[in-house]
Parts: C-alpha cells; sequence; structure tokens
C-alpha cells in the first residue's frame, strides 16, 4: 500500500504540487487526484517515474510505496 501522507509530505518537500508531478510522470491531473483519493493505485511505471521526478532514495521509495500500513484499514477501524 501507499502511504499517502509520507507521498505528500515528500510532494510538498520538494517544492511540487500534485498537478506539477502528474504532469512530469505523464498522466492527467483528475487521474492522479482520484489515485491519491482511491488509495494511491499507481502502477509499477508510474511510481518509478514519481521516484525519478522526486529524487527519492530506495528507502524513501520503499518507505512511501510499498508501505504495510493501509488508509482503508486504518480509517475502517475508526
Amino acid at each position: 500500500m501507499v502511504d499517502l501522507n509520507k507521498l505528500r509530505g515528500k510532494i510538498v518537500e520538494k517544492g511540487l504540487s500534485q498537478q506539477e508531478l502528474a504532469i512530469s510522470i505523464g498522466i492527467d491531473r483528475s487521474t492522479f487526484y482520484r489515485k491519491m483519493k482511491n488509495g494511491g493505485d499507481f502502477s509499477i511505471g508510474e511510481v518509478s517515474k514519481m521516484a525519478d521526478v522526486m529524487r527519492l532514495t530506495n528507502q524513501e521509495a520503499v518507505e512511501i510505496f510499498l508501505s504495510n500500513k493501509s488508509h482503508k484499514r486504518d480509517a475502517m477501524k475508526s
């Protein structure tokens, strides 16, 4: 699962907007927003491009994109 909080934080830390990141990885802004809203259902190619654009270390990419944290599961517990 994607850790969306970490992803959002990293986007801000890198001085990007979600729209700029979407354009940089070659997907429509609305598609990017929908994927963010629906738990980060990004393709491997999109993840790879995001890691490149944001210059993530391997560790950062793993922490963000291979997180064991499930936002849907956590929301259901509340």
